[in-house]
C-alpha cells in the first residue's frame, strides 16, 4: 500500500511540518514516495499558465494521492489552490489523484474535533463535503496515515468537485467567503 504522494502546503509557514511528514512517512516508515514543489523549483516570473502546467506535469504527474497540510494560512495560497485543482483533473497525460487534508497543530481552533470551513482551502472543503476527500488531524502513527492515503487512492476515480475559479493571487483576511 505504498503510494506516490504529492504534498501541498504553505511553504513559508508550514515547511517544518512538510519536512517532518516526509521524514516520518517517506524515510522512517517508508509508506510513501513524496512529491512536492519546493521554493526555487519553478521560476516565479513564468506566466501563470506555465506555472500551473509545470506543477501538474512535473510534480503531480506521478502522484496517486495529494495530501494538503492545513495550517493557519494554507487556504490563502494561490499555489495550494492550483495544486488541488490540478490534482482533481483527469487529462490525457495525467490521472486524477485522491485527495485528503491533514490539519496541523498550528491550525487555530477551539476544539480538536472541529475546524472552520472558511479557513481551509475552499476547493478541498468542496470535496470533503461531497465525500471525495477526507480531513484528519495530524498524526504520527504510520498505520493511520497509510490507511488515510490508501482510502483516498481507492476513490480517486469518483467525480470530484473542481468548478471554482482558480485563485488569481494569494488571498488575505481571516477567512474566505
Amino acid at each position: 500500500m505504498r503510494h506516490n504522494v504529492f504534498i501541498s502546503y504553505h511553504h513559508h509557514n508550514d515547511e517544518n511540518y512538510k519536512l517532518e511528514f516526509e521524514r516520518l512517512f517517506a524515510n522512517s516508515y517508508d509508506i510513501l514516495e513524496s512529491r512536492a514543489v519546493s521554493d526555487g523549483d519553478i521560476n516565479p516570473y513564468n506566466s501563470t499558465e506555465t506555472i500551473r502546467q509545470k506543477i501538474r506535469d512535473e510534480f503531480i504527474r506521478s502522484a496517486t494521492v495529494t495530501v494538503v497540510l492545513i495550517g493557519r494560512e494554507t487556504w490563502k495560497r494561490k499555489h495550494v489552490d492550483w495544486e488541488i485543482s490540478s490534482s482533481l483533473r483527469n487529462t490525457r497525460l495525467n490521472s486524477r489523484t485522491g485527495l485528503l487534508g491533514i490539519i496541523l497543530p498550528t491550525y487555530p481552533r477551539n476544539s480538536i474535533d472541529s475546524y472552520n470551513q472558511y479557513t481551509i482551502p475552499p476547493r478541498l472543503y468542496d470535496n470533503i463535503e461531497s465525500g471525495y476527500a477526507s480531513i484528519y488531524n495530524w498524526d504520527n502513527n504510520p498505520y493511520n496515515v497509510q490507511n488515510w492515503i490508501h482510502d483516498a487512492f481507492k476513490i480517486r476515480n469518483q467525480n470530484p468537485i473542481n468548478n471554482r475559479d482558480l485563485y488569481q493571487r494569494n488571498r488575505s483576511g481571516d477567512r474566505w467567503y
